[in-house]
């Protein structure tokens, strides 16, 4: 999902488009050598927690929505094991 998308997503859900909280997940995305392997940085349980120290509870559950729908990208189903930090993600083959 772009990151326009993830912010409008937000705002349909949450009425607020939490640019902080997408931008510091998509942190990693475009450097070199990483492209879209950033999601496993910030895309999981762990990552999720962060956003809740930082920005707080509804910042968490829009964390939560933007992973949600990333995974969905890329065939997750709900009901699939959430990944809980970046040696989880990995070791699903996630990235």
């Amino acid at each position: 999902m772009k990151f326009e998308e993830h912010c409008e997503e937000s705002i349909a859900l949450f009425d607020a488009s939490y640019v902080q909280v997408h931008q510091w997940l998509d942190e990693y995305a475009g450097k070199p050598g990483i492209g879209m392997k950033h999601r496993r940085f910030r895309h999981h349980e762990t990552g999720i927690k962060q956003v809740e120290e930082m920005w707080g509870k509804q910042a968490a559950l829009a964390a939560r929505r933007h992973i949600l729908s990333d995974l969905q990208q890329e065939g997750w189903k709900m009901g699939d094991h959430f990944p809980q930090n970046e040696a989880d993600y990995v070791r699903m083959g996630l990235f």
